[in-house]
């Protein structure tokens, strides 16, 4: 069989996407665009990467801003911790380095939220160190084409994967040979429907002659799903409405949502009203509360059953417990907000 690298460099110059960030040796850049794609597709990560090249186009300016600005900027990717992150180690980068990237995989490795895939792209594709990037496209091309019929989540299917990856890498075109073997699982290994007839390994694929394609990769296990319940009251009061940061260690950490309570299992309408009064010390009971109907949002571990009270104060709020303020309502949307918040204020 040719060599794999060789294969895949000519099937990459021939069909690889033209993506801005790979017009760029530039550590920032690739940095940048890395953390965002761990969050979404490319057609939607391209957005996003434009919008913080804008807002930040050094990582001088990235660390200049404040920790609003970068969480209103990731607005919508959600996992905002990968956004703190992003955040903290800009200043890190310009306070301790006076703003030069670490130049290998084991320097890189040493910055918060840079795992050993991300180090290893930025190696790889900023200074061409072999080093092989090993993301869920290449676990997926390399797991078909040699039959490693293993649970990929288990020891012993990432120590066969590293050692089919530290074997096949490029040894002179390293950057170039890891965004090709990422790109073929991308746009033709795909998932679901992957292009076997067209495929330049079809000949020599194992999971092909075995018919184990749509098998494999698997994982042995899923992850547990909790489910939550939170009721929101959006109350406002002439002209203004109320919003909380969140602050404590959890879920969309530093972003803004309404006065809440949260449950583990369903609260009857009745109960939610009268913890609401409690909570802020006003009694609804000849108060109109319009609520909305339940809406599911969708994280990776965690499913939330929200609904929306609306209310219309007959009073300013005075301190509660949560730690409130009030905003007029045409500002709301300066604020970084959770996804199934903005997209409740938005309709």
């Amino acid at each position: 069989m040719t060599k794999i690298s060789e294969i895949l460099l000519l099937w990459y110059h021939k069909n690889k996407r033209d993506l801005p960030w790979r017009h760029t040796t530039d550590p920032y850049r690739i940095w940048l665009s890395e953390i965002i794609l761990q969050q979404t597709r490319v057609n939607q990560g391209l957005s996003y990467y434009y919008k913080f090249i804008d807002l930040f186009p050094t990582v001088f300016d990235l660390a200049n801003a404040s920790e609003d600005e970068v969480l209103k900027a990731w607005q919508g990717l959600g996992y905002y911790s990968r956004a703190r992150n992003l955040h903290f180690t800009a200043r890190k980068i310009v306070e301790e380095k006076q703003g030069v990237f670490p130049k290998n995989y084991e320097g890189l490795l040493q910055l918060k939220g840079v795992g050993t895939y991300t180090a290893a792209a930025i190696a790889s594709f900023a200074y061409n160190e072999k080093v092989p990037a090993i993301d869920g496209n290449v676990i997926r091309v390399f797991s078909r084409l040699f039959g490693v019929d293993l649970p990929v989540d288990s020891a012993e299917a990432k120590k066969r994967i590293n050692e089919i990856a530290m074997r096949e890498i490029d040894d002179k075109h390293a950057g170039t040979y890891n965004q090709a073997i990422m790109e073929f699982g991308a746009i033709w290994c795909t998932p679901q429907r992957p292009k076997c007839d067209d495929c330049p390994f079809s000949a020599n694929c194992i999971a092909l002659q075995k018919t184990l394609v749509q098998k494999i990769p698997f994982k042995k296990g899923k992850t547990k799903v909790t489910e939550e319940w939170f009721y929101y009251l959006v109350a406002s009061n002439n002209g203004s409405i109320y919003l909380k940061r969140r602050n404590e260690k959890d879920i969309w950490q530093g972003l803004y949502d309404f006065i809440e309570i949260r449950s583990f299992e369903p609260i009857e309408q009745p109960e939610v009203i009268s913890r609401f009064s409690k909570l802020i010390g006003q009694n609804f009971t000849n108060t109109a509360l319009r609520f909305s109907d339940e809406v599911t949002h969708l994280l990776s571990h965690r499913k939330i059953r929200a609904r929306f009270i609306r209310v219309e104060l007959t009073e300013p709020l005075g301190a509660i417990e949560q730690p409130i303020f009030a905003v007029a309502k045409e500002d709301v949307v300066k604020y970084g907000l959770p996804k199934l918040i903005e997209r409740y204020w938005s309709e």
